[in-house]
Order: structure tokens, then sequence, then C-alpha cells
């Protein structure tokens, strides 16, 4: 299983967590931390919501490093496909 990771002032630590619980889905991991059977490891655009609302509560905040977010890597050197081209532009990152 994934190990949870943390880090703070330049250490990090791996835990690798045991439990009851296994999902193969953040659906079914969402639903069960919000049943209250345990603590999740989730990404913070799929928390926001539940942590504004006060239904999730976040812990080890400190430990907690920034993500910087996902990338994408494809060959330049390739002639894209129109679909690839418009796949690439709806994932592009815009302010």
């Amino acid at each position: 299983l994934y190990a949870w990771e943390f880090e703070k002032a330049g250490r990090e630590l791996k835990v690798r967590v045991e439990g009851q619980l296994v999902f193969n889905t953040a659906a079914l991991r969402m639903n069960a931390v919000l049943a209250g059977l345990g603590l999740a490891y989730m990404p913070d655009d799929q928390v926001t919501a539940y942590l504004a609302d006060g239904r999730l509560v976040r812990v080890l905040a400190d430990w907690c490093a920034p993500f910087p977010g996902y990338h994408l890597y494809y060959p330049s050197r390739r002639q894209a496909t129109p679909a690839f081209s418009l796949l690439v532009d709806a994932l592009r990152y815009r302010d």
C-alpha cells in the first residue's frame, strides 16, 4: 500500500499505515472518512469544500508540504493529433 508522505522543516517522513479499511477509489475513501471511520490522506482539491463547511478537520497541517501541481509530459517532436491537442489545452493551467 501507498505510504503517507510528510515533510516538516526539511525533514521527510514516510509512514506505512495499517488499518482495517483499504479503498481503491477516492470517492469510497471520502465516504468512509465523512462517515467517521478514520483518517484519510487526501489531496487538498478533493477536501476543500468539506473543510470549508466543517465536515472535515485538517490534522498534521504543519507536516503537509505544499503540492506544486500535476505535470503532463509528452514528446515534442511528434505531430500531435487534434484530439491530443484539445486535451492538452483543456488541462493547461490558467489563472
